[in-house]
């Protein structure tokens, strides 16, 4: 059923993460406790009441044999993605400044973060990608150790993945109680000093619990896709873009908005047809009844829509994307033209694929250097320089009713 913009707007004004509590709350504050008071006696006993098997660490040469024993064509795509990932976040700029003058120095240290930790779901979908697209990045910006974690019996494309991005270590390990683990730190597992990664509500309201202790590069959300087509654009291509977001999950979304009636009728014959063959039929299905075809007046209006609903993934599959990238202010990822579709992004296009969700892309943009780096400002004035100032700082001070402030000012203004 292709939809209206009045029909899809309060929607796309209103997004934002929303996780069914239940009792999963309660049950993620136990865990969470249980870990930081416990340790690796609590991490073993609840690993092995969900998911039948204590935490453990898997060596580097287990994570080598999975390596190897890939098939070629894998084992090329694994090193292809990581080799791109690798070129395009070593273009970033990531250094700092001092500024040396007359009143002093100035300026900004850059720093990589000590450790991180990379958490990978492991179930229905294993996100062995989503090893390199986090690990790779860190490596990059100079991680001093780089902790991965996956539910126990590890799927072997994580294990591999692991191999090829440089990971340092590597738990079995999943849920809370891995978030927790990593949060807090036991004797085995290395506290970290930020999470990553995408899991299920249990690993997203842990994320949320321990931030403070650690840091986080967003809370994930399900994921998203909204493609711009014009006329030019093949329905069997969108038909497949939009079934490649929603066999992720039931809570995906996957939006066509397009100017042109015949096309969107063409894309929803495709859309059935298409599902006809996906393994993952019943889940995508279940996408597509909360997704949907809109039907608008221009492709203005199409990305004003766009910018209003901040996708994860906007792909324009228009003509001449670049005529357009002008007009987009909020997205996670820009995807031109449609060879250029969000599946490769996923893999092996460059960029990571962990992008804000959500309606995120408002404030927050994809995964870059900076998610790993933190900037120390640094500030040396000269006697005189901190003199001057210090009169008009104390002013200041007062003004906010803070007279310790305002006197140690006052002491260096006497000093000039």
């Amino acid at each position: 059923m292709i939809k209206t913009p009045k029909e899809v707007r309060p929607h796309f004004a209103n997004r934002r993460l929303t996780v069914e509590y239940g009792d999963a709350l309660d049950k993620v504050r136990q865990i969470l406790g249980a870990i930081e008071q416990e340790g690796d006696v609590a991490l073993d006993r609840i690993s092995t009441e969900l998911d039948g098997h204590p935490a453990e660490e898997i060596p580097k040469r287990i994570w080598r044999e999975a390596y190897e024993n890939l098939d070629s064509e894998l084992r090329d795509g694994l090193e292809t993605a990581k080799e791109r990932i690798e070129a395009f976040y070593s273009r970033e700029p990531r250094g700092g400044f001092l500024q040396a003058h007359a009143e002093g120095v100035l300026g900004q240290l850059v720093r990589p973060l000590d450790r991180v930790g990379v958490y990978v779901p492991g179930g229905s979908a294993p996100l062995l990608s989503t090893v390199l697209m986090t690990a790779v990045p860190a490596k990059v910006a100079g991680v001093g150790e780089i902790i991965v974690a996956s539910p126990p019996r590890v799927h072997p494309g994580i294990l591999a993945a692991a191999w090829v991005a440089g990971a340092d270590r590597l738990f079995a390990m999943g849920g809370a109680q891995a978030v927790g683990a990593l949060a807090y730190g036991t004797e085995r597992v290395p506290r970290v000093d930020k999470v990553m990664g995408p899991g299920n509500r249990y690993v997203v309201l842990a994320k949320r619990e321990v931030y403070g202790a650690v840091g986080m590069e967003g809370l994930p959300g399900p994921t998203e896709t909204l493609i711009v087509a014009d006329a030019s654009a093949d329905p069997r291509l969108l038909a497949a873009d939009m079934l490649a977001q929603a066999e992720h999950g039931p809570d995906s979304e996957a939006w066509l908005l397009s100017p042109y009636h015949e096309l969107l009728e063409r894309v929803d014959e495709e859309l059935y047809s298409q599902l006809s063959t996906l393994p993952r039929s019943e889940t995508a299905k279940k996408a597509l009844s909360r997704s949907g075809l809109v039907q608008v007046e221009s492709l203005a209006e199409a990305l004003e829509l766009a910018n209003l609903y901040a996708p994860e993934h906007l792909c324009l599959s228009v003509h001449d994307p670049l005529e357009y990238l002008g007009q987009v202010r909020n997205a996670g990822g820009i995807f031109l033209g449609e060879h250029s579709c969000e599946a490769l992004g996923d893999y092996i296009a460059g960029p990571s694929h962990v992008m804000p969700t959500t309606g995120t892309a408002r404030f927050g943009g994809g995964l870059a250097l900076r998610d790993f780096l933190k900037v120390i400002p640094v500030v040396g004035l000269t006697q005189k320089a901190a003199a001057r100032l210090s009169v008009l700082g104390a002013r200041m001070a007062r003004e906010e009713g803070l007279e310790a402030h305002a006197r140690a000012l006052d002491r260096r203004a006497k000093l000039d």
